[in-house]
């Protein structure tokens, strides 16, 4: 097992930028920290890939953070939490921390009618991950699932507050509105970056959750519990890797973010796979 300090860095992974939301709550949180994250651009998106070419890519963006002595991984991708994290336990001897247990558990504390929503890719709503996660915690909850593709490129274009989003949001979810949840579980890292419209749609009595807001609370308590929390008085430096298009990524991250990202390198991902 690797040896790590406190001022190690924390990896994160994702399969292109929707990670960012979990990038940012992670700042606001543990702002001292180190953050290397990886964007696989070259093979977005994972969602609509076969569950054996996710667990393949997975292995590969996590070894790729292995390797540069991070001292945690944070799987950023819901996709690959419902998928491939078992795997990537068995094969990485470091704590890896996915989306899917974090958010089921914040969901849970905040409904009141027991009548939750789930939307996400179809790999994460055909593979039930959240609902499987959520019945495990709770019999008693009655589970609405709902794939939402578009939402991807949706946010990746930075349309949050155009009317074809809000009409394609509508269409979504209409059916789940009809079921009169409470609490909507985001179930996608690039969903935080429509919330405006998904709350407006859904109305303000139903309560949003932000996978990648759990996961990052999860990571806090479990650094504490450790030990390894960076207790710099310095603001954390970070890295940011993509397996392609650094300066598209470097747009939307800095809008993302809502900061200047000083150091982005592009990565040869076939470099991975050999080593």
């Amino acid at each position: 097992m690797q040896f790590f300090n406190k001022t190690a860095p924390i990896g994160i992974f994702d399969s292109g930028i929707g990670g960012l939301t979990v990038v940012k709550k992670i700042l606001s949180m543990l702002p001292n920290e180190k953050i290397i994250y990886f964007g696989d651009t070259a093979r977005v998106p994972y969602g609509s890939k076969s569950n054996s070419t996710v667990i393949e890519y997975a292995n590969q963006d996590a070894k790729f953070l292995y390797k540069k002595n991070v001292k945690l991984i944070i799987v950023a991708c819901n996709t690959v939490s419902s998928v491939a994290l078992d795997n990537l336990r068995e094969q990485f001897d470091i704590p890896i921390i996915g989306m899917i247990e974090p958010g089921a558990k914040y969901a849970l504390s905040k409904t009141k009618n027991g009548k939750i929503g789930v939307i996400g890719t179809h790999s994460t709503i055909n593979n039930q991950a959240y609902s499987k996660k959520l019945k495990q915690l709770n019999g008693d909850v009655e589970i609405f699932e709902k794939a939402c593709p578009l939402f991807v490129p949706l946010a990746e274009e930075g349309w949050i507050d155009r009317k074809a989003t809000k009409l394609i949001a509508e269409e979504y979810l209409e059916e789940l509105i009809e079921r009169e949840i409470d609490t909507l579980v985001l179930g996608c890292t690039h969903y935080p970056v429509l919330t405006e419209i998904i709350q407006k749609v859904m109305g303000p009595e139903v309560t949003l959750i932000d996978s990648g807001t759990a996961a990052a609370l999860e990571v806090e308590d479990y650094l504490n519990g450790i030990g390894l929390r960076n207790d710099s008085s310095q603001i954390g430096k970070h890295q940011y890797y993509v397996s392609d298009l650094p300066s598209k990524f470097k747009i939307i991250a800095e809008r993302f973010l809502g900061t200047t990202l000083d150091h982005i390198e592009k990565i040869d991902i076939d470099q991975i796979i050999k080593s």
